[in-house]
């Protein structure tokens, strides 16, 4: 089987770490770029827009990683093209282009993926393989918080996304798979100051309380105005409880810490790393999944249905913040 020939559209942050994943995988190739070069594709094609790498014929696959709400116009455009498409989180930030994305992908019958790779992080996999332990799920617990590194230096959209869509949204995929059940209320409320202070329109944090279609509730925390000093620039935890029991999951414990004389840390070892010059980790193994999954025909573990269900609860927690009342994700049946 030939290999898979990947086009990577945005050349940010997400777009070096796509590439570098993608050129170490045996059977796939970074066949193009979109509006700027990248050092990790230096044989890749260089086109001005997605629109002309995508009719140039020289990608069977797109790598998405535009900032978050320019996603559907390249996903439907690629789909129409009938070229695979890997998307980063969240899928889109709109129910309406989630709903015209997944309708273009369905009839063109594309594979698709949205990076939801925290359901590759090893921890969370063997929690999903021990919910059945834990009985019914009860209430859940799930906190992403940044420094403020991110919204003030990281990104330079900050104030077109909020720390829910860059954060919660891996949060909301993740509790939804592990509860096997979908949202069909929620209730958000929002924090502007700090951040707004700094000419940066969106949230400090962002708190959603959300109940399920079988009766759980689960709360998604976050924020993204930590101090500089936190020793990760992610603070990540997890706790869901069952009628027999409760599964943890604090990310930290996981890591190596390191103490210098000029801090103390916790490199980052679970999403990305780098094992004798190879990549490695979850963020990884969802690339490598979908690659596997746009050479053989194989059906991806993160559908596009799934995706589109956490952008609409995204949306109405949004919803919820700005009007203060209870909101149905678009979509909810029960």
């Amino acid at each position: 089987m030939p290999k898979l020939r990947i086009g990577i559209v945005g050349a940010g942050i997400m777009g070096r770490g796509h590439a570098e994943v993608l050129a170490a995988h045996p059977h796939a190739e970074i066949t193009a770029v979109a509006r700027r070069p990248l050092d990790q594709a230096p044989r890749a094609a260089l086109f001005p827009g997605y629109r002309e790498l995508l009719a140039s014929g020289t990608v069977d696959a797109v790598s998405v990683t535009t900032p978050d709400h320019l996603h559907a116009d390249v996903m439907v455009a690629a789909a129409e093209a009938g070229v695979h498409i890997l998307v980063e989180k969240p899928f889109t930030t709109t129910v309406e282009d989630a709903d015209r994305s997944v309708a273009a992908i369905r009839q063109a019958g594309v594979t698709a993926m949205c990076l939801f790779n925290h359901r590759w992080v090893p921890a969370y996999a063997q929690a999903k393989e021990q919910m059945p332990l834990i009985g019914e799920p009860v209430v859940g617990y799930a906190r992403k918080d940044d420094t403020i590194h991110v919204p003030t230096e990281m990104i330079g959209w900050a104030n077109r996304t909020t720390c829910a869509w860059f954060l919660s949204s891996h949060d909301i995929d993740l509790v939804t798979w592990l509860y096997d059940d979908r949202v069909v209320e929620v209730f958000a409320t929002a924090r502007y100051g700090k951040l707004r202070g700094l000419g940066i329109e969106t949230p400090d944090a962002m708190q959603i309380q959300a109940r399920f279609a079988g009766g759980a509730v689960a709360t998604f925390e976050s924020a993204w105005i930590y101090p500089g000093t936190f020793p990760t620039m992610v603070d990540s935890y997890v706790t869901v409880v069952g009628e027999s029991g409760v599964i943890q999951l604090d990310r930290q414990k996981e890591n190596i810490q390191l103490a210098t004389e000029q801090g103390y840390s916790y490199p980052r070892n679970m999403l990305q790393r780098v094992v004798h010059g190879v990549p490695a980790g979850a963020y990884r193994d969802a690339i490598h999944h979908f690659v596997d999954c746009a050479r053989t025909g194989a059906k991806p573990l993160v559908s596009v249905e799934s995706s589109r269900h956490v952008t609409a609860v995204l949306a109405a927690a949004h919803e919820s913040a700005r009007t203060g009342l209870p909101v149905r994700p678009a979509g909810a049946t029960t």
